[in-house]
């Protein structure tokens, strides 16, 4: 150090400059080749270093995620999410161009590898479900409802996926994904909760004591659908969607997905709901009104529905931790921001040790939930139990960390224009969509059944 003090070098307050001998950073440039294998490490973000730990086609994935959504997403997040709410069927010209520009990018077929879908074919060495966590995650970290306008697709399009189903998967699913990478704004949406079910339709106990409210009757060689679905994202503006419904005397049971196009007689989105977050994304109404369905509509076979939509859920709750992850880090960023520019006592607010606590702690708890969410994503078969653990615990931990940057932002967090209040409304949905986080946590215990009831009973004997 020769030149200038110590005093002199750029620091924070209680804090060494990191050409400092005594930080870390300088003192392990001194140490021998192996040991900085162990100890050296570079001067770059957090984002970059777990980046970095990805394979490569993950890497890119994510880069080119993070790259759309800070082109694409970024300048339309503020404009859509303070715009009237949309009348169904409606669509603006911006949130058109949005929807081309992603089906362009790749970012709505990309649940199969070209040329059956838009994945780039290096990427399905890696589960699906992965995929669909990071990409989600770098939507959801500019724009919560411009993320879900884009990503309730992948929702809909996912029961015939998992039907397996070759013709199914080659009629209803390719022809749309490859529309979409032509840049037409054509979308999928999945329809299960009804004005009488929330939850029953996620929960095997709740669905079991449940009467039907969207009901198939036969009629010659299809059905007919009668009933009305309710909080549908996308449901109003999508081409095709994937409808739950019972058979007409049966219980929750005989559940059959249904494939419905946009535009069939008898079906409309009576009205979108008024919502507090995501607001870009529509939550729609729909009706069904003697819908008439061919049985080469049928998803999976009839009375397979419930399997279908279980197995839906286990795949999209872990992305839906994946999008709460991506609402903590757009808290952490807006915190770390503020921080750098505010000022109180003439110096930045990043100088106080108590401010710097509590982004470290922000910091901790949304790299906490992002690895639980990598290494449970890691997998072809998620398990119910933790699909809902990952859920419940990212969104929790979401709207933790986005209370804690409103704290720190003070009466800056109720200004629309600095993001953070933006940031609580959209992560506090998370916590009720995809079951609430009551029923996911219920879902664990679902899980663990036999073998709680096994110990209970070898307890009760001894």
């Amino acid at each position: 150090m020769t030149g200038y003090s110590r005093a002199a070098m750029p620091h924070l307050d209680g804090h060494l400059a990191s050409v400092d001998p005594l930080s870390p950073a300088a003192a392990f440039t001194r140490l021998g080749p192996v040991s900085r294998r162990l100890a050296t490490y570079d001067a770059v973000d957090q984002w970059e270093v777990e980046t970095r730990r990805l394979p490569a086609p993950l890497q890119r994935l994510r880069r080119d995620a993070r790259a759309f959504a800070l082109r694409e997403l970024r300048p339309l997040a503020q404009q859509t999410d303070l715009a009237a709410h949309a009348e169904p069927g409606q669509l603006s010209p911006a949130l058109r161009d949005l929807i081309a520009r992603a089906g362009r990018a790749g970012l709505l077929g990309d649940m199969l590898p070209m040329p059956l879908g838009s994945g780039r074919p290096a990427r399905f060495r890696h589960p699906i479900v992965l995929q669909q966590c990071i990409r989600v995650e770098e939507l959801a970290r500019v724009c919560g409802g411009l993320m879900l306008l884009l990503s309730a697709n992948a929702l809909g399009a996912m029961p015939i996926l998992l039907s397996g189903d070759p013709s199914a998967i080659r009629r209803f699913a390719m022809p749309l994904f490859r529309a979409q990478r032509r840049g037409e704004p054509r979308l999928f949406a999945f329809a299960i909760t009804e004005p009488g079910a929330g939850s029953d339709a996620e929960e095997g106990h709740g669905a079991r004591h449940y009467k039907p409210g969207v009901v198939a009757r036969r009629d010659g060689d299809g059905w007919r659908l009668n009933g009305r679905k309710v909080f549908i994202s996308g449901g109003d503006i999508a081409d095709t969607l994937t409808v739950f419904a019972a058979l007409e005397g049966e219980g929750m049971e005989s559940w059959t997905c249904f494939i419905v196009r946009r535009g069939a007689p008898g079906f409309r989105a009576v009205r979108n709901e008024l919502k507090m977050g995501m607001r870009a994304s529509t939550a729609s109404e729909l009706e069904f009104d003697e819908v008439f369905v061919p049985d080469d509509h049928i998803i999976g076979g009839l009375r397979r529905g419930w399997a279908l939509n279980r197995a839906t859920l286990n795949l999209s709750r872990m992305p839906v931790g994946a999008l709460a992850v991506g609402f903590a880090q757009g808290a952490t960023d807006l915190a770390y921001d503020f921080a750098c520019r505010m000022r109180l006592g003439g110096k930045p607010l990043i100088h106080f040790q108590e401010v710097q606590l509590q982004l470290a702690q922000m910091t901790a708890e949304t790299s906490t939930a992002r690895a639980l969410i990598w290494q449970s994503a890691d997998t072809w078969t998620p398990r119910q139990a933790t699909a809902s653990i990952c859920k419940f615990q990212a969104t929790d931990t979401a709207v933790r960390v986005a209370e804690m940057a409103m704290d720190l932002l003070g009466n800056h967090a109720l200004l629309h224009a600095n993001g953070a209040e933006k940031v609580f409304r959209d992560a506090r949905l998370t916590q009720i969509f995809e079951g609430t986080n009551q029923i996911n946590r219920l879902a664990v215990i679902e899980d663990f059944q036999d073998q709680l009831l096994a110990r209970s009973t070898d307890g009760a004997a001894a």
